[in-house]
């Protein structure tokens, strides 16, 4: 999940930002401690550098909760307090070196602190959150429409909800950006987090997560397990398209039978005259437990049992969810292998279903389940 970057916005408020005001020429980092010795720090900045930071009797060592606004509550700790993994905000003076500083003062997060409030983070976006395709967005109104399987939700947005936007090639809710409601299309993959009417047909979002992906159906055309790529036929283009993945990306099989009835359900709702498309992307009861919306099939998607890479084959047949990317080539979010028999039923209808039912795994979710949510 993004927090652990993420968390650290707060350190740009008005009274934090006032310790930097001070200094104009000081260097400022922000990173997450890789390896201490003594009074010495390395840390991994979040541009990718490795940094050396050297603490004197004279540095200011601050411990701040996650989320915390300023740093009136903030505690003051001494080096030997912080530990590898730590997230710290570093105001420096000149560079000694070669990415070697000393610190004026260092602001830090704990690990277990972030970790604690990831799990927070996740379990609110688990019981407060609702996402789906947008099927309309009025910004003047801050009104939503999403559309979650057949199942239709209004997501309203007020001037204090947090509105964020995946990079085009990126799964990661880390490289989302902050936004605006003009910038949501309809065709949009969107997940908010909220006070839900009793209904569950209105939410009133605290935040919004969007982005633009592509929905693929293929079969698979060749593996390369050590580079994690695949390259597949797109079956709507019959073009080739190179899929990369990533330690966020989610790989997953269908059992053999849950796909049949699946693809049984699928033919069923295709046969009918005069019902709507979206009629054949029903939410399908599992387990013998009443029928929900839309989740039903992300939940058999989340229990599917995970696959490597190297478990594809010439010839299976996937579903992707992945980045705008290029024609030739996108980053997968998730892919759904084993859906031979609901492809066959009818593929425009599985890519409906499918779409509608994932996590936007490195936020939307990703925050909601550690990927993506917006891990």
């Amino acid at each position: 999940m993004p927090f652990a970057r993420t968390t650290l916005a707060f350190m740009v408020s008005a009274s934090v930002a006032a310790l930097y005001a001070q200094a104009p020429s000081a260097a400022r980092l922000i990173g997450t401690v890789t390896t201490i010795n003594g009074n010495t720090l390395t840390i991994k900045t979040d541009s990718g550098a490795i940094s050396t930071i050297a603490t004197t009797d004279s540095t200011r060592i601050l411990r701040a909760e996650p989320g915390q606004k300023d740093l009136s509550s903030a505690t003051p700790i001494h080096v030997q307090d912080l530990a590898v993994g730590d997230r710290i905000l570093v105001r420096a003076s000149a560079a000694a070196g070669p990415n070697s500083y000393t610190a004026q003062t260092i602001i830090a997060m704990k690990q277990s602190d972030i970790a604690q409030k990831q799990q927070q983070e996740r379990e609110d976006w688990q019981r407060r959150g609702a996402g789906g395709i947008v099927k309309s967005v009025d910004p003047s109104t801050g009104t939503i429409i999403v559309a979650s399987g057949t199942h239709t939700i209004t997501i309203h947005a007020t001037p204090r909800t947090i509105v964020r936007r995946y990079a085009q090639d990126s799964v990661k809710f880390d490289d989302a950006k902050t936004s605006t409601l003009d910038q949501i299309r309809p065709g949009d993959q969107l997940r908010a987090r909220g006070d839900r009417s009793p209904d569950g047909n209105e939410l009133n979002a605290d935040e919004i997560v969007a982005g633009t992906f592509r929905n693929i159906a293929a079969t698979v055309l060749s593996v390369n397990a050590a580079a994690q790529v695949i390259t597949v036929t797109d079956l709507a283009t019959k073009k080739p398209v190179t899929i990369h993945f990533t330690p966020d990306s989610q790989l997953h099989r269908l059992d053999p039978q849950m796909a049949q009835m699946i693809a049984m359900r699928l033919k069923g709702a295709a046969r009918q005259n005069g019902v709507p498309e979206q009629a054949a992307a029903r939410p399908m009861p599992m387990g013998g437990q009443p029928q929900q919306h839309s989740g039903d099939l992300q939940q058999v998607i989340q229990r599917a049992p995970t696959v490597q890479i190297s478990d594809l084959h010439q010839g299976d047949a996937v579903m992707i969810v992945a980045t705008e990317g290029s024609p030739e080539s996108a980053t997968a979010i998730t892919l759904l292998a084993g859906v031979e028999p609901m492809l066959q039923a009818s593929t425009k209808e599985s890519q409906s279903l499918f779409s509608s039912s994932w996590s936007l795994g490195s936020g939307g979710d990703a925050a909601a389940s550690g990927a993506g949510q917006p891990q």
